[in-house]
């Protein structure tokens, strides 16, 4: 599978920019997933619910199925947070996983700025970050910039990067 990233600081982008990048490249014909990287406590389910009841009663995985989706829970109970290839091995193949956060892991990223955010570029000291979208210009950079908003622009340097080209085949 291939993969891409979109990392930077909170409140940069990243999210919007993910949804927008799904959103083009699904439409030029590809299939694309996603994987999330979250920092704080996350719960994606809701207390009282069936499935919640069976993770606190202590299943190590709870897989929940409708006619519409499913999805897999899965408790560490103490045990280390999965590297990223471990949780990548468990996705269906796709045309491309985009991957949000892991700044320090080894796959190409895009890096998302925005001033208002008060922070410096990651990119100078990433050689994983292959580009930077933002909300300003940047001069001198190693690496292309992009205006945070053009999302096709983005996304073809993205397939390219990946070999992927423009349409799907």
């Amino acid at each position: 599978m291939r993969v891409y990233g979109v990392t930077g600081w909170k409140n940069t982008g990243k999210t919007g920019l993910m949804e927008r990048l799904v959103a083009e490249i699904s439409g030029r014909g590809f299939s694309v997933s996603t994987l999330k990287h979250a920092h704080h406590h996350t719960d994606v389910d809701q207390a009282g619910t069936d499935s919640y009841r069976h993770r606190v009663a202590g299943a190590q995985e709870v897989l929940l199925a409708s006619p519409r989706r499913w999805a897999l829970m899965a408790e560490l109970r103490g045990a280390p947070e999965p590297p990223l290839e471990d949780l990548l091995a468990r996705m269906a193949p796709v045309d491309l996983v985009l991957i949000e956060g892991w700044k320090r892991a080894a796959h190409p990223k895009v890096e998302c700025h925005r001033a208002a955010a008060g922070r410096g570029l990651l990119a100078p000291d990433n050689p994983t970050i292959r580009a930077v979208a933002s909300d300003v210009g940047h001069d001198g950079l190693a690496v292309p910039v992009f205006d945070l908003d053009d999302t096709a622009a983005i996304a073809r340097f993205i397939l390219t990067e990946v070999g992927l080209g423009e349409v799907a085949s």
